[in-house]
């Protein structure tokens, strides 16, 4: 569009200096061509876009009914040789089942996130903050029993409250430790801090993991969607960037620090609203 103004501009600006007027007509017909190109390139632009996110949305799709055929057959199979009674719960049948079952919620999580995140409908509440991350705890001591890792948090400063949506921020940060668990090496150790000191106006959530450190790339470019660099290729390779907007969309931040050699940290950082224990104090 910016082109075709150009062009009207050129030829207007060349008929000034070699002294040849345009009459009315001419100039009514050179805009009316003008126009008619700038409408069909509009039309051609939009429907190249268009095509572009349906071809997005389906292979999206693809994607999901992939994972979810895959997550569903896994524990299909596991549930089919529990009922034979031969083996038990605790047994590798009965920990693949656990594991499928973890796999659907995060598939269908990530899912519902997305699609909160593109209808807008984020409502805020006050939330307790220890209250909020004893049940990420809970989720993750369940995560990593299931996949064979280690996984410690610490203690979370009592009458710290957020005005958040707690749904998107238990998605958020549920995708970057189900991401600390896949990027994480078989002995390696998970980490979840909460710090509300360093700046009483905030308040900092990392969490820790042992991976040997990130690739220089991968440091610029960790929120691209479908972006999979575990060798656990299973989701939808929307996990951190579902974990940014959902960050975003309650006015904190989400970074990446590399621990060259050993690891890497994300950290939320969020604005904390109300602190009952030091008012009460007060």
């Amino acid at each position: 569009v910016q082109g075709y103004g150009d062009i009207c501009q050129a030829i207007t600006d060349l008929a000034a200096e070699l002294d040849a007027p345009i009459t009315p007509d001419e100039f009514r017909t050179l805009n009316r061509c003008l126009d008619e190109v700038i409408a069909e390139a509009v039309t051609e632009f939009s429907r190249q876009r268009d095509r572009s996110v349906a071809s997005e949305h389906t292979e999206r799709l693809g994607i999901f009914a992939h994972e979810l055929r895959n997550l569903l057959n896994n524990a299909q199979l596991g549930y089919e040789t529990l009922k034979t009674g031969t083996v038990g719960i605790a047994s590798n049948t009965g920990l693949m089942l656990g594991r499928s079952l973890l796999g659907l919620r995060e598939l269908i999580d990530v899912s519902l996130a997305e699609v909160r995140l593109d209808a807008g409908t984020n409502r805020r509440d006050m939330v307790d903050l220890a209250e909020f991350m004893e049940e990420i705890e809970l989720v993750a001591i369940i995560q990593a029993r299931a996949l064979f890792r280690e996984v410690t948090v610490t203690p979370v400063a009592q009458g710290v409250s957020l005005q958040v949506d707690r749904q998107l921020l238990a998605a958020a940060i549920g995708n970057l430790i189900q991401n600390a668990f896949k990027f994480s090496r078989p002995s390696g150790r998970i980490s979840i801090r909460t710090d509300t000191t360093s700046d009483p106006s905030r308040v900092r959530i990392d969490i820790e993991v042992e991976c040997g450190g990130l690739p220089p790339a991968f440091v610029d470019v960790p929120f691209r969607p479908y972006l999979q660099r575990a060798a656990d290729r299973s989701g939808l390779g929307l996990g951190l960037l579902i974990a940014r907007q959902g960050v975003e969309a309650n006015g904190g931040i989400l970074s990446v620090r590399d621990l060259p050699g050993v690891g890497c940290v994300f950290t939320v950082d969020l604005p904390i609203v109300v602190s009952t224990a030091r008012d009460a104090l007060a």
